[in-house]
């Protein structure tokens, strides 16, 4: 089985990048370079400048193009258009990473017939989200001069949804671990570690819409926004839910709320398991308490600063592995818990 995981660790890893070299794209407004879906003829970029000039020209026929670019330059096209290939390439490759191993796996009766449903799961997931991609993209290619921030949350959620669903498979195939609790944990302390694992992905899901609205350039103070803790504005729009998804001051504000009630939650948690356990869980608690206060400041960081690239992109790739370590710390708690009822 250890092969099996170590695949299954490689794909998380490849779905982490995914996610960077998509927040990458989304930061530097590359993801309309591509007008086309050719999941296999797509894999080879343009080898010459006529491949060059024809991809050019398509993209000159976007609303993107004749609104925002207008009269750019072919190399400037090409910085653009690099990003948002190698976010494909990489995305064709996760699934031959995903495909390949798990056919010579089955050939080869590495994998036992329980396990072979949520791998099956796992294959329909990653030929879901490539499709979600394209949707995404579609939305920017008609009328629009950026994609949908409802097709963007959707599409990083359902990375989010994958990856963690291919961590708790490869966590569950590790073996007997040893735990020393001090006290029995309770199932109140399980559903709180799974709440928190919600809670950060809900957090990941309002991050897509502040950056599919480009929610972060504005507000630009902490801890007020426009003077106010709770500014005036949250509910302009009608009907009243659209503004949780629409309204710009509304989507940065509860972003900003997300995270204190995380914080919060994440500190009781924290006492109430530390006090309680030694060896692997107290070090879990820990250090996903000190993961959580720090992707907080960073993200005051980045507001204050206007969305620097580099800050912007670390504090997209600390909100996933903060995410993988509260999906650890989830089933860490679950297992010892279970195991002490049993």
């Amino acid at each position: 089985m250890k092969p099996v995981r170590i695949w299954l660790y490689i794909l998380c890893a490849m779905v982490f990048g995914m996610v960077m070299l998509g927040g990458a794209t989304r930061l530097t407004d590359s993801g309309l370079s591509i007008t086309e879906w050719k999941p296999l003829i797509g894999m080879i970029p343009p080898l010459d400048d006529r491949d060059w000039q024809e991809v050019f020209q398509k993209y000159q026929q976007t609303p993107e193009y004749s609104r925002v670019n207008e009269g750019m330059s072919l190399a400037a096209f090409k910085r653009i258009f690099w990003w948002e290939w190698s976010h494909r390439f990489l995305g064709r490759l996760v699934g031959f990473v995903l495909v390949l191993p798990w056919l010579f796996f089955t050939l080869a009766g590495k994998i036992p017939r329980a396990l072979q449903p949520r791998l099956l799961i796992m294959l329909l997931l990653g030929g879901l989200q490539g499709f979600l991609g394209w949707y995404m993209v579609k939305s920017g290619l008609v009328d629009r001069v950026d994609v949908s921030q409802y097709r963007l949350a959707i599409h990083l959620l359902m990375a989010a949804l994958i990856f963690w669903y291919i961590l708790w498979v490869a966590l569950g195939l590790q073996g007997e671990r040893r735990f020393q609790p001090v006290l029995p944990l309770q199932s109140h302390d399980v559903v709180m570690a799974g709440v928190l694992t919600v809670l950060l992905l809900i957090q990941i899901g309002f991050g897509a819409l502040v950056a599919g609205l480009h929610a972060g350039l504005s507000h630009n103070t902490w801890p007020l926004m426009d003077g106010q803790f709770i500014p005036d504005g949250l509910g302009l729009l009608d009907p009243k839910i659209i503004n949780l998804f629409e309204n710009v001051m509304t989507v940065q504000f509860d972003h900003r709320m997300m995270a204190y009630l995380i914080a919060l939650l994440v500190v009781l948690h924290s006492f109430l398991v530390i006090r309680k356990s030694d060896g692997v869980i107290r070090s879990s608690a820990s250090g996903l308490l000190l993961l959580v206060l720090f992707q907080i400041a960073l993200g005051i960081a980045v507001l204050l600063l206007v969305v620097p690239f580099s800050l912007a992109l670390a504090h997209q790739a600390l909100a996933f592995i903060t995410f993988a370590f509260a999906i650890r710390h989830f089933f860490l708690i679950k297992t010892a818990a279970s195991r002490h009822q049993s």
